[in-house]
């Protein structure tokens, strides 16, 4: 969970994230939308399948990747869940 965390700390991950709700892209078509080198793109994007937010599939030289929704659920239910434990 705490690799989720740290994932989700950085803003350039998080609109890397809400990209991906929209729809499955590759790592071109992501770079694409950020003003950072590509290899800083990658990094991201490798940050973000350690804590297994995203996944990435190879698409003939193409590397795809996607939300993983489960591993988000769970990082805000806790989160919302510690919230809630403030007002008890």
């Amino acid at each position: 969970m705490n690799d989720a965390f740290k994932a989700l700390s950085d803003p350039t991950r998080r609109q890397i994230l809400q990209m991906l709700k929209e729809q499955d892209l590759s790592a071109g078509q992501i770079a694409d939308q950020f003003n950072i080198s590509k290899p800083s793109i990658s990094h991201h994007l490798n940050l973000l399948k350690q804590a297994k937010l995203v996944s990435e599939e190879r698409q003939g030289q193409n590397r795809v990747y996607s939300l993983n929704m489960t591993v988000v659920q769970e990082a805000m239910g806790w989160f919302l869940g510690m919230l809630g434990k403030k007002g008890e």
